[in-house]
């Protein structure tokens, strides 16, 4: 019963939850004697027996007091206050009901499991138990003080026991299954820690493997395929930058973990960026579509986003034998794609070999970490295209 709660609330909770579902059936118990009253004067209408009903307002009023406000003083009040009323219902009943010749009777039994059924303040099955205990006390000695004006029987009422009996066992399970409940929390929680932390290292595991790529084996393979024994000053500096990177140990801080603005220009996002970067690079490349919508794209999404887009980029440069690419951009209101389509030599998509780590670590992994789905299309001799699809953040989320 309390596993969806906070620790700290769940003993609260579950004490309110059954003093409601106490009170209601106290209600249901006062109904339950009024509409008896009304009944038997209806039948017997030369007996003046309503009077009786009107000893069960107060029960009804302050039974409303207690549920709304829940307080010591509510509860005091509604056990002294239905003790009063009981004595009054009984004394009344005795006296102008010729049925009720014993303190037992099924109607007056009825109020008095209203009492018992108190539901008081106090968190915990000793507070319950013992509110519960005090309403029968309570409730039994107003019936017998009410039997004494009148000289009828007073008699130990055994369904008001029983129905004390059953309350008893109902709050003594209840503490138990909390007791339960609060014995297997820590269990709960290492495994919940165990699973966040699996997910945290397959995070850090993608994003390493992404990275090793997008900087080390990329650099490496622009070293051996350069035609000169010195390096080209943009790959200098492209190497030295990003070394900067790995050894500052920047990509191990989650993206947006420090609270970092969601980028709300397209000239100003990651993506025009990485866009800008490929072009310097030599590659021409055509934007189309609506490239605005990578706006609505939060730090982690849209860090992934072109970082795939740039491996794309290198993979369009380094193999199509073109120099040439389209980046076409669109959102719904569930997703933003971006597709980067060639028209180079392509490849053989089935026969890609499993050590093409730019399309398994650099797009796949990075986009589907961050619950996206990619698309490769590409035939030998008619180019390829790959699109890029990722859940889209709303709008007044970034506005934030």
């Amino acid at each position: 019963m309390s596993l969806g709660l906070p620790v700290h609330l769940a003993p609260i909770g579950v004490a309110r939850a059954m003093a409601r579902g106490m009170h209601v059936m106290a209600l249901v118990a006062i109904l339950s004697s009024l509409v008896s009253v009304l009944t038997v004067q209806a039948l017997l209408p030369e007996n003046i027996i309503w009077p009786a009903a009107l000893a069960l307002i107060p029960l009804l009023v302050t039974l409303w007091i207690l549920d709304r406000e829940g307080t010591w003083v509510a509860t005091v009040g509604y056990l002294l206050i239905g003790a009063a009323s009981i004595y009054w219902f009984v004394l009344t009943c005795t006296v102008e009901y010729p049925g009720a010749t014993a303190s037992d009777n099924f109607i007056f039994s009825m109020a008095k499991i209203a009492l018992v059924l108190v539901g008081g303040v106090g968190v915990g099955s000793f507070p319950a138990v013992a509110w519960s205990i005090i309403g029968f006390i309570l409730a039994e000695t107003a019936t017998g003080l009410a039997t004494i004006p009148t000289n009828s029987v007073y008699v130990f009422d055994g369904t008001t026991a029983v129905a004390l009996g059953l309350v008893l066992i109902v709050i003594t399970a209840v503490s138990v299954n909390r007791n339960r409940v609060r014995l297997a929390k820590p269990s709960l929680h290492r495994a919940a820690r165990d699973e966040y932390i699996a997910h945290v290292r397959q995070r850090m595991e993608v994003r390493a493997a992404a990275m090793l790529h997008d900087t080390v084996l990329n650099h490496l393979a622009a070293v051996a395929t350069s035609s000169s024994a010195a390096l080209d000053p943009d790959l200098r500096a492209r190497v030295s930058r990003d070394l900067e990177v790995l050894v500052g140990e920047e990509w191990l801080i989650e993206d947006g973990a420090d609270g970092a603005a969601v980028d709300t220009e397209w000239q100003s996002t990651r993506l025009a960026v990485v866009l800008a970067d490929a072009r310097q690079l030599g590659l021409h490349v055509e934007v189309s579509g609506d490239p605005s919508v990578v706006t609505r794209l939060d730090a982690d999404r849209a860090t992934a986003v072109s970082l795939a887009v740039k491996q794309c980029l290198v993979n369009v440069a380094r193999h199509s034998g073109t120099d040439r690419a389209e980046v076409v951009v669109y959102g719904s209101d569930t997703d933003i794609s971006v597709m980067v389509i060639d028209s180079g030599k392509g490849f053989d998509v089935g026969g890609t070999a499993t050590d093409r780590l730019g399309l398994r670590h650099s797009i796949r992994r990075r986009i589907e970490s961050v619950d996206g789905s990619v698309q490769v299309w590409s035939t030998p001799g008619r180019g390829t295209s790959v699109l890029l699809r990722v859940p889209a953040t709303a709008a007044e989320e970034v506005s934030r």
